[in-house]
């Protein structure tokens, strides 16, 4: 019951507030995200029962177990389910410069005392780069909409703000950041940058290079986990690039669990420092909504970008989480 009362408050919400509304002194650029409209529910998809396709899908899909009866223990016993597939949207990320503004919902502003601004591109510096400060929704929307019942196949829980980048002082500081990236200092050569190349055009395909974990396709570098991006001429691709970058800030912190699709492993969820990018997906949902399709890690935007990048907006940009889910279905 709880779940539904949150559903109908997100709903009226999306129908009754305005710009002008009580938050309208205090406001930025936001609106609130529709759970039934603003979602590509196609992507979803593929589907499937151990390695046997229920339902195929646009975008081509990661490995899965073999057998679609797996025996998990629990305890000194155990339990025998149907290993099923999908795609869960499970997060909702917003990139803004200005902090505290909640740009999926509605825009209002949470007041966070003195905190830093981000900034933008060329039009704002001598130099090339900007600063955008990311909030990670929690976003259960499979477990509101009751699609699967088994409660160990989604994220369960009512929708919550996880995660505030401008109370993360590891977040505008390259240095102090690596105190959960060490690792940034070998994947900084031209060599190792250059190697992006083949996961931007794999991620182009379909499906980025997990090998190349330091690569973020054609956004560019994962590292460092920061708010800062370098020689940022589209505020659209620095956004989804911070967004890809909290993903893997959070796993590497071990806040974001992954599943594996192989007999017996599929069982259970592990942490997982390196983050998986071809068990990801991006979907614009504001501020100009793409419900028709959803994107993987790393993959360009010029194919759908140039309808969904503004130039008279304040820079602020929503997007959905899709991430592989693989278990076993009571």
């Amino acid at each position: 019951m709880k779940r539904y009362v949150l559903m109908l408050c997100l709903l009226l919400g999306v129908l009754m507030v305005k710009p002008e509304s009580a938050f309208a002194d205090n406001a930025g650029d936001g609106r609130w995200v529709n759970p039934i409209t603003d979602v590509c529910w196609k992507c979803l998809f593929p589907m499937t029962l151990g390695s046997i396709q229920l339902a195929s899908g646009k975008n081509p899909d990661t490995s899965n177990p073999s057998s679609p009866l797996q025996l998990c223990p629990v305890g000194i016993l155990y339990r025998l389910g149907l290993a099923i597939g999908f795609w869960e949207p499970m997060a909702m990320t917003d990139v803004t410069r200005e902090p505290g503004v909640m740009v999926n919902m509605g825009g209002f502003k949470i007041d966070l005392g003195r905190t830093g601004t981000g900034r933008g591109g060329q039009s704002d510096s001598p130099s090339p780069g900007s600063f955008y400060h990311v909030h990670w929704y929690k976003y259960p929307l499979i477990f509101w909409l009751n699609i699967i019942t088994s409660v160990g196949c989604m994220q369960t829980g009512d929708m919550d703000i996880a995660y505030l980048s401008e109370v993360d002082p590891l977040w505008n500081d390259s240095t102090l950041s690596m105190i959960i990236n060490p690792e940034v200092s070998l994947f900084s050569s031209p060599l190792a940058q250059g190697a992006c190349a083949a996961d931007s055009l794999a991620a182009a395909a379909g499906m980025p290079l997990d090998p190349l974990f330091w690569c973020a396709g054609a956004q560019g570098s994962m590292y460092p986990f920061t708010g800062y991006t370098s020689n940022e001429f589209s505020p659209l691709e620095a956004s989804i690039l911070v967004s890809e970058r909290m993903a893997f800030k959070l796993h590497r912190e071990g806040l974001v669990m992954e599943s594996v699709g192989a007999d017996n492993a599929v069982c259970f969820e592990y942490p997982s420092p390196i983050i998986p990018k071809s068990r990801w997906r991006y979907q614009m949902v504001n501020m100009y909504p793409e419900p028709g399709d959803c994107h993987p890690f790393g993959s360009t935007t010029q194919l759908w970008g140039s309808t969904h990048n503004s130039p008279t907006t304040k820079k602020n940009f929503g997007y959905l989480m899709w991430r592989k889910r693989n278990c076993v279905f009571l």
